[in-house]
């Protein structure tokens, strides 16, 4: 035969005839060839695949950035856009004990992406500071005339609504939480003021605001939201993470069935003010925790979704702030002194000059506490550690275990893969006269509080007016940097267990140079179901642009790269298959007659018939 012939079925058949001496080599390869091919595709295959690693490697860089994009969500100093269309406000109003606060928030468009959070941050005004506003006193002054608090409100709201454009008014969330002040209140007298504000504000004000909008929240909530507001400020709630990054193993509530997943690891919050002290963590395993301590949230907007689930533990202990227990331990020296001078007939303490001597006041130090009818006279003598010992038995601890201040329930801790942050007075404690804020080591801070306690007041009082302490810090605090200091010891290593070994607590005063108020955490809580809205509008698109989203060659190399490998192999089948074909057809022609078949040489023209 002096022709191959090929058929092929297309929307009309046709067959064409080629001769032997023009059919290219490589569509009748050798083994060898088909060696060589293979190796061509693995290559290929190959440089695909680090192409894509390669754009992987700048997405994990992003991600690495990622950190970094937190920092600047916070330490961004830009004057808000206003005339940007695509971006939202929100507006939260804190009302505390002794004020009350508005903080506007603002931010852009969703990008559609359920696993991904709101971007949030506080708004800031053409002078690029933070839009916030604070009056005083605080709304609970109003208890005996609520009538009167939609007035109280009026300037902080006005305020807000100066700022915001007036086009956005009726889209902008408004929350009204109140605090402290409010909790102490009858739920009577509670009622009445909040039920001024959720018939007024709305004949005065067109933001987005409803009955639920305006409420007390209790210690947990507010604990909560602070824990909401750091964790998103550090980026903890990107759950894409690197190998420099520490990841927890979670156990979501609601999926025993479910393997445990990797995401990173959140970081807990010490908070330790005048009056009480709080701690919040994240709960990773599944425990047995009374439903008072514990709050289960989901921060996504999708409640069929558990990657933003999250089990926090949350308690409030009143009385254990440094004033609290300063004033109940001196309580206790005035009523065991009492006690003491009538058993045995002494006068310690009665006058200056037979004081009675205090281990929590720096050396040499005089003070004078209680009513004038009750007046204890105290001299210190700077022991830190018998400071420590006098106060453990405040901390009201028991012998149960997992438990922590007064006997309270404490779920577990992971101290080797755990973090934590530490506010207020933990952070004052260790930086406003020791200087040693940030990464905490118990070792160093214990050597600088006994150097400290046992230094002579009149040598403290020098450094003071010589300006070697924190700006902020003031005689009293130098009066009670050495009780603090030992009562912050107490708390952290006795009352919540804390290892002296312990390297992942940092005190600190602000975030990334900025107070992380929990107003933050609470209108992302609040405002986490708007992203839908985004992602219904998305989703809307169209189903070729839908198609463009889904799957498209960068987020879905792995399927373009198994279409391609298919493909591939599809020509090499073919490529075989005509080889058979070609040898079969050798066979049949004597090698007389097709002697360029076996050379190689060329063979007269052939026509070719179609």
């Amino acid at each position: 035969m002096g022709k191959i012939s090929f058929s092929c079925l297309f929307p009309a058949s046709w067959h064409f005839s080629l001769p032997s001496q023009v059919f290219p080599r490589l569509m009748l390869p050798s083994p060898r060839q088909l060696l060589f091919i293979s190796l061509l595709i693995c290559l290929i295959g190959l440089f695909y695949l680090l192409l894509v690693s390669g754009k992987g490697h700048v997405n994990w860089t992003r991600k690495e950035n990622h950190f970094h994009r937190h920092l600047a969500r916070v330490t961004d100093v830009e004057a808000t856009d206003t005339s940007n269309p695509n971006l939202n406000y929100g507006l939260v109003v804190d009302c505390g004990s002794s004020g009350s606060r508005v903080f506007v928030y603002c931010w852009p468009r969703h990008n559609g992406n359920p696993h991904e959070l709101l971007n949030i941050q506080q708004m800031r005004d053409q002078y690029r500071k933070p839009v916030v506003m604070k009056i005083k006193p605080g709304i609970s002054e109003l208890a005996k005339t609520p009538e009167k608090a939609s007035d109280y409100i009026y300037p902080l709201l006005s305020f807000a609504a100066q700022h915001i454009p007036k086009n956005k008014h009726q889209e902008t969330p408004l929350y009204i939480l109140c605090t402290a002040g409010m909790r102490i209140l009858p739920e009577n007298q509670q009622e009445a003021l909040l039920e001024d504000l959720r018939t007024d504000i709305p004949v005065h004000f067109n933001f987005l605001f409803s009955d639920s909008h305006v409420e007390v929240i209790s210690g947990k909530q507010e604990g909560v939201y602070a824990w909401i507001g750091i964790n998103f400020v550090l980026g903890r709630f990107d759950h894409v993470h690197n190998d420099r990054e520490a990841v927890v193993e979670v156990q979501v509530p609601g999926s025993d069935q479910q393997e445990a997943r990797l995401r990173k690891r959140t970081a807990g919050v010490l908070d330790m003010g005048g009056v009480s002290t709080q701690i919040a963590y994240e709960v990773p395993k599944t425990e047995e925790v009374a439903k008072n301590l514990l709050a289960e949230f989901n921060l996504g907007c999708d409640a069929h979704r558990t990657e933003h689930v999250y089990r926090v533990y949350v308690s409030t202990f009143l009385g254990f702030g440094g004033n609290a227990a300063r004033q109940k331990y001196e309580e206790s020296l005035i009523r065991n002194g009492a006690t003491r001078n009538k058993l045995l007939n002494l006068h310690t303490g009665e006058t200056a000059q037979s004081p009675l001597l205090d281990p929590c006041l720096p050396a040499d130090l005089q003070d004078e506490i209680g009513p004038p009818a009750q007046r204890l006279h105290l001299r210190g003598t700077g022991d830190f550690d018998q400071c420590r010992q006098i106060l453990q038995p405040f901390l009201n601890r028991t012998n149960d275990t997992q438990t922590s201040l007064s006997g309270i329930y404490q779920p577990g801790i992971d101290y080797s893969n755990s973090q934590f942050y530490g506010f207020s007075e933990f952070y004052y404690c260790t930086e406003d006269v020791l200087r040693m804020g940030g990464d905490y080591n118990a070792s160093k801070y214990t050597q600088a509080a006994k150097s400290y306690c046992s230094t002579q007041w009149k040598t403290l009082r020098e450094r003071f007016d010589s300006g070697l302490y924190a700006s902020h810090a003031d005689l009293h605090r130098l009066k009670y940097q050495c009780f603090k200091s030992a009562w912050m010891y107490e708390v952290l290593h006795s009352g919540f267990s804390f290892p002296a070994n312990y390297k992942n607590l940092k005190t600190a005063l602000l975030v990334y140079d900025k107070e992380v108020q929990w107003t933050l955490g609470a209108i992302l809580f609040r405002t986490r179901f708007l992203p839908l809205r985004d992602i219904q509008h998305e989703s809307l698109k169209g189903v070729h642009s839908h198609w463009r989203h889904s799957f498209s060659f960068v987020n879905n190399h792995y399927l373009f790269l198994a279409c391609f490998l298919i493909v591939l192999l599809s020509i090499m089948l073919y490529l075989l298959r005509l080889r058979r074909i070609h040898r079969r057809t050798a066979q049949r022609c004597s090698p007389s007659s097709v002697p360029w078949l076996e050379e190689g040489l060329g063979s007269p023209t052939l026509p070719i018939n179609l």
